[in-house]
């Protein structure tokens, strides 16, 4: 390659002989969201709002820890609904950058929620802090009302994660 310096050195013949070479190492940046869960509303009551926030691992390798996430439903282009046959049911999705939290920033559908910082000192959360975010999954009220009774309603909701 022209241009690069060679910092390696021979050895020379001899009882013994000392060479060296220079060591580099780098790497891509890289982010892992954990500690994810399955989110149930089993029996909601209608005339109150359904959440449930929990709290995840996102770590980041950058220098400022930054990442963004990404969500999108498994509804029509996205959406975040749930459904049974034809029957459907919107939910709310929020975001935290900091874990124990029960309300975030909304995000939507396939839109990147950037500028986020993560707390974690390793890839699965296993020293340090043990969460550095909050997912927050709510339906209202006025939706669960639209809900047919004994009737169970399912979707997927992923996230994207990527580094900042």
């Amino acid at each position: 390659m022209a241009g690069t310096a060679n910092a390696a050195t021979q050895g020379s013949l001899g009882a013994t002989s000392t060479g060296s070479v220079s060591i580099s190492a780098s790497i891509a940046n890289r982010v892992r969201i954990s500690g994810l869960s399955d989110v149930a509303f089993t029996n909601a009551d209608p005339s109150v709002d359904a959440s449930n926030a929990q709290n995840v691992c996102v770590w980041s390798n950058t220098s400022t820890k930054g990442y963004r996430v990404t969500a999108s439903g498994s509804g029509t282009a996205g959406a975040f609904t749930l459904a049974n046959a034809s029957l459907s049911v919107p939910y709310a999705v929020e975001w935290s950058a900091s874990s124990g939290q029960s309300t975030g920033s909304a995000l939507t559908n396939g839109v990147a929620f950037t500028g986020l910082t993560s707390t974690a000192t390793n890839a699965n959360c296993a020293s340090g802090p043990s969460s550095s975010a909050s997912l927050i999954v709510k339906i209202l009220s006025s939706d669960l009302q639209t809900m047919q009774a004994s009737t169970s309603y399912s979707g997927t909701l992923t996230l994207l994660v990527a580094p900042e």
